[in-house]
């Protein structure tokens, strides 16, 4: 049953963290002492999907554990789940702090005990030792994580960690809040929104104006300083048309002093409309030759090599068909376009498949970009399938908190009061626990 000794038992731990202090020393001497110790060290892209970006590379902490005294050897774990390495190592002994009994990861225990029970392993658990210096470190590393030098880079590294990374639409301190902390525990994976997007639309529409550029950027890097000082995640940036050239040179030095990860802007001129309109409204396509001087402009004025210049394609949107979408999206990415996004307003995916199949048979390296807000019945592992690399949520949020307090509000005038409203609202409390203090 074990891979070692018949003398001793196996014994296996499973670590995410980056720093070692004297609760980590101490069940590690704990653990060795009741066999043979295999320590278990996630790997970069399960850290990035349930806790945050690692500042220290696996093999940096793989290296960190085979030289601590009492571990035999140190494996890679590829999930959250245990249920691979459980099946591979077979070990016959657990060993785990008693904090994963209740909250997030009590259905990895709950599966870990299960998997266990089927060849007559046993779980051991120790008292979480909870230390003070630690969590100090933690949250230094999460002031440092949200410093700009460092949160800049982190989209372009994500996703060549991750193959596909998601944004969550955000337009305040509050939904930055939300996007940077929500989880999901399914199927043996923690799922969360690695980056958050600065729509002009939501932005424009919680201030009650026209998405029409009406905006002006100095009120749009508000935004995200309100976004930034409570968060860490990366920022890409509804850049609409990236207006004059000229203009556009001063927005992609602001941006990438503030720490934003990636500015899209469209191949649109004139007054922007928004692009779900199509046809129905008059839209005027960038030539392909003016814009790709403005993204060699953009390209030009940056100062690092972190910060990303996305090229937005209208083609499918004015219905100017896949050969325009595709000439266009070769010259972007030949003038330096970082990321190629193409958009459709149709239900169906079919022409952004095909435009995605089409690309990468002549240009693998390139990043995709999509926006699901038409073809939304597509996962994400079909696009990562299909060669996209970022896939954002880009109004949500706003869609679906302006019915619930407009119905909020018609609840209080019908009722003459605001009993019947509470079970429409989450509780000040609740929200007050969404909000950390430093």
């Amino acid at each position: 049953m074990s891979n070692f000794s018949s003398e001793k038992k196996s014994v296996y731990m499973c670590f995410s963290t980056e720093y070692i202090h004297t609760g980590h020393i101490d069940i590690i001497k704990k653990a060795a002492n009741l066999g043979e110790l295999t320590v278990g060290v996630l790997s970069d892209e399960v850290i990035a999907s349930y806790k945050r970006y690692p500042l220290i590379p696996f093999s940096e902490r793989k290296a960190l554990f085979e030289n601590i005294i009492g571990v035999g050897r140190v494996v890679e774990q590829k999930t959250l789940s245990y249920k691979d390495i459980l099946h591979e190592l077979k070990p016959d002994i657990v060993v785990h702090g008693d904090d994963w009994r209740t909250g997030f990861q009590k259905p990895v225990r709950d599966e870990v005990t299960g998997i266990l029970a089927e060849y007559g392993g046993r779980l051991v658990e120790f008292p979480y030792a909870v230390s003070e210096r630690f969590s100090e470190i933690e949250k230094g590393s999460r002031k440092y994580l949200g410093t700009p030098d460092i949160r800049r880079g982190r989209l372009k590294k994500l996703i060549e960690t991750k193959g596909l990374v998601t944004a969550l639409e955000a337009h305040s301190g509050i939904t930055g809040l939300i996007a940077e902390n929500t989880k999901v525990f399914k199927n043996g994976k923690t799922y969360q929104f690695d980056a958050m997007w600065v729509s002009s639309l939501c932005d424009s529409t919680a201030k009650g104006k026209p998405d029409i550029e009406l905006v002006d950027m100095t009120s749009r890097f508000r935004t995200i300083d309100d976004i930034m000082e409570v968060t860490t995640k990366p920022i890409i940036f509804d850049g609409d048309t990236g207006g004059l050239t000229e203009h556009f040179v001063y927005t992609v030095k602001s941006l990438e002093r503030m720490g934003v990860s990636m500015v899209i802007i469209e191949d649109k001129t004139g007054l922007k409309k928004n692009s779900l309109f199509g046809t129905e409204v008059t839209q005027t396509q960038d030539s392909i030759e003016n814009f790709c001087e403005k993204i060699r402009a953009g390209k030009n004025a940056q100062k690092t090599r972190d910060f990303m210049i996305c090229a937005r394609i209208e083609s499918l949107i004015l219905e100017r068909g896949m050969d325009d979408a595709l000439k266009r999206a070769f010259a972007f990415s030949n003038a330096g376009a970082d990321a190629i996004m193409i958009h459709s307003r149709k239900k169906e995916p079919h022409e952004i498949f095909e435009f995605v199949d089409k690309f990468r048979a002549q240009n693998s390296a390139t990043p995709i970009v999509v926006v699901p807000t038409s073809f939304n019945t597509v996962t994400e592992q079909e696009f990562k399938k299909r060669g996209v690399n970022v896939v954002i949520y880009a109004n949500q949020l706003t869609r679906s908190g302006f019915p619930a307090m407009q119905k909020t509000a018609e609840t209080i005038l019908t009722n003459h009061r605001a009993k019947e409203a509470d079970q429409l609202c989450m509780s000040i409390k609740d929200i007050i626990n969404l909000i950390p203090e430093e």
